[in-house]
């Protein structure tokens, strides 16, 4: 369980990225029934540290607060033409080394990378650093179309924003899902976003507005989830052809309708799972899902666990 978290910054300090970490770990939200952190910024050389916006911070503490860490965040890199020092990427060995996790928010990807954390694994950073991520590090396996990716003691989140699709994650991982649904309502942001980098690069104008709002749509579809719910079905009610309702529907969310909808219907599973004792039978039909077996099948395949562990690990009594 993730109690004591440090962020590390360098010799500037990324103001937006490491706000992100702040917001997620650094506030004391009990009030909220939010989990509380130890919560703590060092970096290599402790003071008044530049950042990218104009102004300083004040860092107290050195490298040895990472020691008793189970989550060091890497906020982004701006100085990624200057080597890390060497003791920074001991630090993150150690770490790693005795289980803690390590998140890196866009180009703090480089600084696993660089401690060899990440040798055949997957990663991701901001799209415009990733062709070069790949090519100062040829063992890193980097996906530049995805927001997130978590492998082994490392999880990478894209540029900026990303950083609080990567904290959520987590959140989920370590508390279940109506905790990270708490603390997204708390942040106004949504609890998770499909789709990937690729949705905002060179991104063109959305065409112009159906007839019938897709908004409209989605938010009917989180209201019958339990129903059968095709593209065709769908189609029809947006009053779109099943064909261009599809790229209309890619357009707006980043994946495909299918993908959107499992990803929805898994979230429901859980927050039941958590709040409810309704069987795994009837989780699968209120979820959309049909029945346990198919339910079973989504749940390990994307969730990594059988809805009965899941329940174990976060129903709420």
């Amino acid at each position: 369980m993730i109690r004591n978290v440090v962020a590390v910054v360098g010799d500037r300090v990324a103001t937006f990225e490491l706000g992100i970490v702040c917001q997620v770990f650094g506030l004391d939200r009990a009030d909220d029934g939010l989990p509380v952190h130890a919560f703590a910024v060092c970096a290599p050389r402790p003071g008044a540290i530049p950042t990218t916006s104009g102004f300083s911070v004040q860092v107290e503490h050195g490298l040895d607060r990472i020691a008793g860490a189970d989550l060091v965040a890497v906020p982004a890199w701006p100085q990624l033409d200057a080597p890390v020092p060497e003791p920074l990427l001991a630090a993150l060995r150690e770490a790693a080394g005795r289980g803690a996790r390590v998140l890196t928010v866009c180009t703090g990807a480089f600084l696993p990378a660089a401690a060899g954390l990440l040798d055949g694994r997957c990663a991701t950073t901001h799209w415009q650093f990733a062709e070069l991520l790949s090519r100062r590090h040829p063992r890193v396996r980097v996906d530049p179309d995805i927001l997130y990716v978590e492998d082994g003691p490392v999880l990478s989140s894209a540029g900026a924003a990303a950083g609080i699709d990567a904290c959520l994650h987590l959140i989920r991982l370590e508390y279940g899902a109506a905790t990270a649904n708490a603390l997204a309502r708390r942040l106004v942001v949504p609890a998770h976003r499909s789709g990937g980098q690729a949705q905002y690069v060179e991104a063109p104008m959305p065409p112009p507005r159906t007839p019938y709002e897709l908004s409209e749509l989605l938010d009917w579809i989180l209201e019958h989830l339990d129903r059968p719910l095709t593209v065709e079905v769908l189609a029809a009610r947006a009053a779109m052809s099943p064909r261009t309702f599809a790229r209309r529907f890619k357009a707006l969310t980043g994946t495909t309708p299918h993908r959107w909808l499992l990803e929805r219907r898994l979230q429901l599973a859980e927050e039941l799972l958590e709040t409810t004792d309704l069987s795994v039978e009837a989780v699968a039909v209120r979820a959309g899902f049909g029945g346990a077996d198919t339910l079973r099948h989504h749940f390990a395949a994307r969730r990594g666990v059988a809805p009965a562990a899941y329940r174990h690990a976060f129903h709420r009594t």
